[in-house]
């Protein structure tokens, strides 16, 4: 495919797409019917079929019974981190394998004109963005993801709080499925904006960050503290009335989904002239940034109305600076 019809590339080789971001159809006026269809469409597909998929197979597949699960135990807890490890690394690992490794599509599509394998730095463990990555992520953010999953499992199995059966409830569980996203999106700008005041950001959020040029293996790269709030979205489900397997599409949504934002290339090639859209350029314009886009595609629009939505046009970028400037005359003054 010819990436330069649907964006361009400047003198270093990053490419940046012609369409401009924009928020969720929900919330402009008047509404459009056929724009919202069209994005409906996008909600629901690839991405959220996908990590749907995931859960029901784990629901069916890979949980323990019930009863099990009313005790807390090495066994089927070591048994989730080995399926979620292993669920990440056949996932994850197929785009840095492709985009990557082989390097199928070279540049096409890619924002970042350079290969983080070949640009070793210090910042890293081993001097290599991919090694540290992994490791972080399989090591740190997949242990941490597996103690929110038991933790929630273990309170709908003992009763701790409501668990409500599709039969009895099944308009409010569906409709508490799909507005899931809407709850992934709020929380992660609340602990986004958190983990970026300045002394939580030096100890914890820079550890993300120093992968300016993200990869999939970026997407869970992350301290501690961050993975365990970042996957603390599906405990929402303890306080909210819900099912588990609402709090394990939850969880999915934040632990699969990390992807979205970090394959680092717009469109992901299948074959000479079709491709698949990332959603991935909101996100990698806040590692490109820093200060801009603290939550996601603006299904919940929260940068739009805190000011710090970069939609990726000449006009959010000079909506960016004149912010900067003004930050910089206040820790500056004359």
């Amino acid at each position: 495919m010819d990436d330069l019809q649907f964006g361009k590339r400047n003198k270093r080789g990053d490419w940046t797409p012609t369409a401009v971001l924009e928020a969720a159809p929900l919330w402009v006026r008047p509404l459009n019917l056929g724009k919202i269809l069209r994005w409906l469409v996008g909600y629901l597909w690839p991405w959220n079929t996908l990590y749907m998929a995931l859960t029901l197979a784990y629901w069916y597949w890979v949980l323990p019974d019930v009863e099990v699960m009313q005790t807390v135990g090495w066994g089927w807890a070591l048994r989730l981190y080995a399926v979620n490890a292993a669920a990440i690394f056949v996932l994850y690992g197929a785009f840095e394998y492709q985009l990557y490794v082989r390097r199928n599509q070279d540049y096409r599509f890619k924002y970042n004109g350079k290969f983080p394998a070949d640009q070793p730095s210090d910042v890293f463990w081993f001097k290599s963005q991919n090694v540290d990555n992994f490791l972080r992520s399989f090591f740190v953010s997949i242990p941490l993801w597996t103690v929110v999953e038991v933790l929630f499992l273990w309170c709908f199995a003992n009763g701790y709080v409501p668990w409500l059966s599709w039969s009895a409830n099944p308009w409010y569980l569906a409709a508490l499925l799909l507005l899931a996203p809407a709850i992934h999106e709020a929380h992660f700008f609340c602990i986004h904006r958190l983990i970026h005041t300045p002394l939580l950001y030096k100890w914890v959020h820079s550890i993300h960050h120093n992968s300016v040029n993200p990869t999939p293996w970026s997407s869970l790269s992350m301290h501690p503290v961050e993975a365990f709030l970042y996957h603390a979205v599906a405990l929402w489900h303890l306080v909210l009335p819900s099912n588990p397997i609402v709090a394990l599409f939850q969880l999915h949504m934040a632990g699969f989904g990390a992807l979205n934002g970090h394959i680092g290339f717009d469109q992901v090639e299948l074959t000479d002239g079709q491709a698949f859209e990332s959603h991935a350029y909101a996100h990698y314009l806040h590692h490109k940034h820093f200060e801009v886009n603290y939550g996601g595609d603006q299904l919940v629009p929260l940068d739009v109305w805190f000011g710090t939505w970069h939609d990726g046009s000449p006009a959010g970028e000079a909506r960016m600076q004149a912010r900067f400037d003004k930050k910089r005359a206040r820790l500056n003054p004359q």
